[in-house]
């Protein structure tokens, strides 16, 4: 039977029992992310019995809290602000309603935007006694009651559901003649996606576009056109899409009302997590689910409304007391994710907002002790910002914060590859979140088959012949497919694969320690769960994600870089809409962080450039308070950190390429001082005895060898074959601290002489 995700809906009931108002105040509760109950791994902590009945089950709820899970009869609005423990609120509620009785389990669906959620809720419930909720997306709820239902309403098998869009809209645009770059082609059927989620046919796409005042990245005619085409070939091969599953359901619910009272019957409670993002498509089929019925919860933020560009508007969740005049509404505004001062600057933001959304924003009060003030920078050009970032998160790990507890934040993610070659060249491990999904990733793919080999065939594998330990045998059989016990030097797809594998490495490790019993095919079944769920395991470095990538995470750091006008807001945002949009998304990035805040921008583009840029709008007349020690603006005295990068960029001019003299602005050619595509001069002999001098660096540090030199900065050496202290020092990648520790070493190198070491330990 199909099912959605939802969270949980109801109105007040019953006595409620009093807790100690010592259980919630300051910290007594904590956001969903820290609860005992609720580890985020499957191992490291230990599982604690469930509560011991209905009552137990409200302890440590804030009032607030405790009343939206008291509030088991709809129709229930909790508006919700970023780290007021919502996830909490919502789990709880439900645990409450089926552990007192009033609930049945299989009559509740739970509905939120991504399977990871979905998954965690349910593991939530699980804690709390409350096993056999159905939490699920939109999207998987509305696939499992549309293969149930298809061959009564229509007959025959469901058609094939499409992995990828992406190529058939390709052939619906060779087949209408109009030629599209990687580029255009992702806009295009982003744009095909919009039309489908706010129930747009082909032919009235321009005019939908011009009422909505989009700016799309083709003629609307021609979107239109390709639009058409591409839902002509659709039907031809029998397949259906992502936005297709949404549209068939409502149709049968619509037509066959049959089908529809039996899911009514099956489903009688609904909650709806972040219903900021609902579409018009996912309300049409939510209001097909209640039927006539009012047993609903929404829980949302208008101030987090950031997807509008998919068809997610906020307006279902300001409308809600319009069409529900008799709804419970409870405000949760106690934020126990980030400190006050984090907490001043988010709501400083907002109070400057305008628009509808801004007339229902939440004032936020920080229930966490006082902390560091957010750091404002400001550097002279981009790499200079990237490498003072890297920097900095240097020193936070140097003083005790888990590289996996901090994030670099920007706007686009064109903008990573600068602060990737930062992070690489500080000897930083980070990851990449938002581009391909974990479990789709072919290394991925390629360990889950031989781990699942190994735990079918294991007694006639001789790698396995001597390991018996669980972590061992992974660490066996994934070193057959690339993993080793010391990370690849440098940044780039090898880099990526070995991330990957060490993560499975990992969770085994994290699995073991919470089941010291168990097997390889143990291990196995968690992967293929996990994967079912989209739960990846952790990968343990930085995280550097786009604003909307990172929506419903959070980190001990966090540095927003990038703020410029023209990025923040983004340059194609010209309505007042689309530009409060781009406020709420840098408030989604500020509420991100819990104790540590940076944010930065860069004046010019490259180093040597004019100066021409300005901080982004949204931070006038916010005041940081005093700073970082030390910090000045030495424009406004308005207490912004000045940076200009290091001393050798002040007299620099434009980066040019030591060849063709062309100005560079990629990162990896600044790096190497000229375009990839020039010929290089490169002293090959000179660039292995450097990469032999690295390695038995890296060995004696016990590090990875990029913490050295990263590979470019190498071929940077050889090739320009510096001579004196002054010429190696100008080189990317070579900076203070690695000139002091390694210059005398590859000076040494470069002028030819033998048994070149270092005693020192720098």
């Amino acid at each position: 039977m199909p099912l959605v995700v939802v969270r949980l809906s109801g109105r007040a009931c019953g006595q409620l029992s009093q807790g100690s108002r010592a259980t919630w105040q300051h910290g007594g509760v904590t956001s969903a992310t820290y609860s005992p109950l609720f580890p985020e791994e499957s191992g490291g902590g230990q599982v604690v019995a469930p509560p011991p009945d209905a009552d137990a089950v409200l302890d440590g709820l804030d009032p607030e809290q405790r009343e939206v899970a008291t509030a088991l009869h709809g129709p229930v609005c909790v508006l919700a602000g970023a780290g007021t423990g919502k996830t909490r609120a919502i789990t709880h509620r439900i645990a409450y309603g089926v552990r007192a009785g009033i609930l049945q389990p299989g009559s509740i669906l739970a509905v939120t935007f991504t399977n990871r959620a979905a998954g965690e809720m349910r593991g939530r419930l699980r804690q709390l006694g409350a096993g056999g909720v159905q939490a699920r997306t939109f999207h998987s709820a509305a696939l499992r009651q549309l293969q149930f239902f298809w061959p009564k309403a229509v007959g025959g098998e469901l058609p094939r559901l499409l992995d990828r869009k992406i190529q058939l809209v390709a052939e619906a645009a060779a087949r209408c003649r109009i030629r599209l770059d990687r580029n255009e082609l992702r806009d295009v059927t982003s744009e095909i996606e919009w039309a489908k989620v706010t129930q747009t046919v082909p032919a009235d796409y321009p005019a939908a576009v011009a009422k909505s005042l989009r700016e799309p990245p083709r003629d609307p005619a021609e979107i239109g056109q390709l639009y058409g085409m591409y839902e002509q070939l659709k039907r031809d091969r029998s397949v259906i899409d992502f936005e297709d599953v949404l549209l068939l359901t409502v149709g049968i619910l619509q037509d066959r009302h049959d089908i529809a009272d039996q899911i009514r019957r099956q489903y009688q409670h609904f909650v709806v997590d972040e219903y900021q993002d609902v579409s018009p498509l996912q309300q049409r089929l939510l209001d097909l689910w209640l039927g006539e019925r009012e047993s609903l919860c929404v829980v949302g933020d208008a101030s987090q409304t950031i997807y509008s560009f998919t068809g997610a508007t906020p307006d279902h969740l300001l409308n809600f007391r319009t069409r529900h005049p008799g709804a419970t509404v409870v405000k949760l505004v106690r934020d126990y994710r980030s400190t006050p001062q984090v907490v001043q600057l988010a709501n400083g933001l907002l109070n400057q907002a305008r628009g509808r959304a801004a007339e229902h924003r939440l004032e936020l009060i920080s229930q966490r002790a006082a902390g560091p003030e957010p750091v404002r920078t400001e550097y002279g050009d981009e790499p200079a910002e990237a490498e003072g970032t890297a920097r900095r998160i240097r020193d936070l790990i140097a003083s005790g914060v888990p590289a996996g507890e901090i994030a670099v934040l920007f706007r686009i993610n064109a903008q990573s590859e600068v602060y990737e070659q930062a992070l690489a060249d500080a000897g930083v491990p980070y990851q990449l979140r938002g581009a391909e999904r974990f479990f789709e990733r072919q290394e991925v793919r390629e360990a889950g088959a031989a781990l699942r080999g190994a735990a079918r065939f294991g007694g006639n594998d001789a790698l396995l012949d001597d390991v018996v330990e669980l972590p061992s045998q992974v660490r066996a059989v994934l070193s057959t497919k690339g993993w080793t016990t010391e990370p690849p030097a440098g940044s780039g797809a090898v880099r990526d694969r070995w991330e990957s594998l060490a993560a499975i490495v990992r969770l085994a490790e994290d699995f073991v320690r919470a089941r010291p019993d168990a097997t390889l095919s143990d291990l196995v079944a968690e992967l293929d769960e996990r994967a079912a769920a989209q739960h990846a395991p952790t990968v343990q470095g930085v995280t550097l994600a786009s604003l909307h990538a990172a929506k419903g995470l959070e980190w001990d750091a966090v540095f927003l870089v990038g703020l410029t006008e023209g990025m923040m807001p983004i340059t194609y945002a010209k309505t007042d809409e689309q530009v409060e949009e781009e406020r709420r998304l840098l408030y989604v990035g500020v509420t991100r962080a819990r104790v540590h805040l940076s944010l930065s921008w860069a004046l010019s583009r490259s180093p040597g450039g004019r100066a021409t840029r300005r901080p982004t709008r949204f931070l006038s007349g916010l005041r940081p308070g005093s700073g970082a020690s030390g910090a000045r603006d030495f424009r406004t005295g308005s207490g912004v950190t000045a940076e200009r990068g290091p001393a050798r960029r002040k007299q620099r001019g434009p980066a040019r390429c030591r060849v063709c003299r062309k100005t560079l602005t990629d990162a990896g050619e600044m790096k190497l001082m000229r375009c990839e595509d020039c010929p290089s001069d490169m002293d090959e002999g000179l660039y292995e005895r450097l990469r032999d001098w690295r390695a038995d660096q890296a060995e004696r540090l016990s590090q990875p060898a990029y913490c050295v030199f990263t590979d470019k900065t190498l071929m940077a050496i050889a090739e320009t074959v510096p001579g004196s202290a002054g010429e190696l020092a100008v080189i990317s990648g070579v900076g203070v601290r690695k000139m002091d520790r390694f210059g005398a070493d590859v000076l040494a190198i470069c002028a030819g002489e033998e048994g070149v070491g270092s005693d020192g330990d720098g």
